[in-house]
C-alpha cells in the first residue's frame, strides 16, 4: 500500500508540474496581450489617431472654437518702490491690456488716470517676496485684472499681459 500511495503522489506531482507550466504560459500570453494593447493605445495617442495626417473628424472640427480677434493696449511704463524693511527695492513693469475691440479701448482711455492710480497703490504695497515665482506673478496678474475691471466698469478687460517685469 505504501508503494501505491507513493505512485499516486508522484503522479499528482507530475500533473501539478505540467499544470504549473501551462499556467506560466497562460500568464505570459496574457502579459504579452496587455503589453500589445498598451503599446497600441500609446501609439494611437502619440501619433494623433489612425492615419495621423488624416483630416480631423467632424466632431473635432465642431469642438474647436474659432479664435476671436483681440486688440492690445499698452499702458505707460510704471516704476514703483516696493514695501521693504530698509533697502530700497523698485519694480519696473510694462503692461499690455487685452480687450475685444477698439471700441473697448475708447471706453477705457478716459479712465486711464484711475487705472494707473489703482495699479500704483496696489504695487507699492507689494514686497519682493510677493513677486517670486510664477505663482506670485499669476496672483499679481489676477489682482491687476480685478482692479482694472473695477475701475473701467461697464467696459471689460479680458487680460493683463506683462511685457516687462524688473525687480531691482
Amino acid at each position: 500500500m505504501a508503494a501505491e500511495a507513493d505512485a499516486v503522489e508522484a503522479e499528482g506531482e507530475g500533473q501539478e508540474g505540467a499544470g504549473g507550466g501551462g499556467r506560466k504560459k497562460l500568464i505570459l500570453i496574457a502579459a504579452a496581450a496587455v503589453l500589445l494593447l498598451v503599446a497600441g493605445g500609446a501609439g494611437v495617442y502619440f501619433l494623433g489617431g489612425v492615419g495621423g495626417d488624416a483630416a480631423p473628424r467632424a466632431s473635432e472640427e465642431q469642438a474647436a472654437p474659432a479664435q476671436r480677434p483681440v486688440v492690445f493696449y499698452d499702458l505707460p511704463e510704471m516704476t514703483v518702490n516696493l514695501s521693504t524693511d530698509g533697502r530700497a527695492t523698485y519694480l519696473k513693469v510694462r503692461i499690455a491690456l487685452e480687450v475685444q475691440d477698439r471700441d473697448t479701448i475708447a471706453q477705457i482711455e478716459p479712465f486711464l488716470p484711475r487705472i494707473l492710480d489703482a495699479f500704483q497703490v496696489y504695487l507699492r504695497e507689494l514686497r519682493p517676496a510677493d513677486l517670486e515665482g510664477s505663482s506670485g506673478l499669476f496672483r499679481l496678474k489676477e489682482e491687476l485684472l480685478r482692479r482694472i475691471n473695477t475701475a473701467v466698469y461697464p467696459a471689460r478687460v479680458d487680460g493683463v499681459l506683462f511685457k516687462e517685469i524688473l525687480v531691482q
